[in-house]
């Protein structure tokens, strides 16, 4: 199994983050020897909407783009119930100014919209009206895809989670080539003979 040799994965999360969006982004990277750094709000803990509880490594304020190799927003309620997550839009505008990626899925890529970072880049979510109605500027480049990588902003609807992973794994170098995609193959649709291609790269 590839160890991934980067600086730390930074993963929003606050109150009513959507648990089951990033379980296979998470839990893969952590396998092929990925540091995931947990952000929060503060670094009070916060409870998802499944009910689990997440201890902050670290605080947004204490974020900085040059430390870390990607940030990854999770869909919550709150991002569509006021400005509360705001500045995780803020800094994701950052993260893409320091060319660092960022990795948004479901609640997350509006919360992107509104900071007008979807403006000029490809992207996607969970169906073009939801960003439509932010306000935003950036319909002409919505793709109806699982998920869309560009220039290092990569975005997801929350029905496309082994898509949102298979981005994110690609663009840290955890999976490459045919173990990337025999990955895709067997978690998103099930395919046995995908199997034996991530056998063959020791990940059986």
């Amino acid at each position: 199994m590839t160890k991934t040799e980067h600086k730390p994965v930074y993963v929003a999360v606050y109150n009513t983050y959507a648990d089951w969006e990033t379980g296979h982004t998470t839990a893969w990277l952590a396998r092929t020897g990925c540091d995931i750094r947990y952000v929060g709000p503060t670094l009070e803990p916060v409870t998802t909407i499944g009910g689990m509880r997440i201890q902050p490594d670290l605080a947004l304020s204490d974020v900085r783009p040059e430390d870390s190799s990607m940030l990854i927003l999770t869909g919550a309620d709150l991002w569509d119930a006021g400005d509360e997550l705001a500045p995780f839009a803020h800094t994701a505008r950052a993260f893409l100014d320091a060319d660092v990626p960022v990795a948004a899925i479901c609640g997350a890529t509006a919360g992107l919209a509104r900071e007008g970072l979807l403006d000029d880049r490809g992207h996607t979510s969970a169906i073009s009206f939801y960003l439509a109605a932010t306000g935003y500027k950036g319909g002409e480049h919505y793709r109806d895809e699982d998920a869309v990588n560009d220039r290092g902003l990569i975005t997801a609807g929350p029905t496309e989670p082994v898509a949102f992973a298979r981005e994110v794994l690609g663009e840290l170098g955890a999976f490459q080539g045919e173990v990337l995609d025999a990955w895709y193959r067997l978690f998103h649709d099930s395919d046995p003979a995908a199997y034996e291609t991530l056998q063959a790269a020791g990940m059986g």
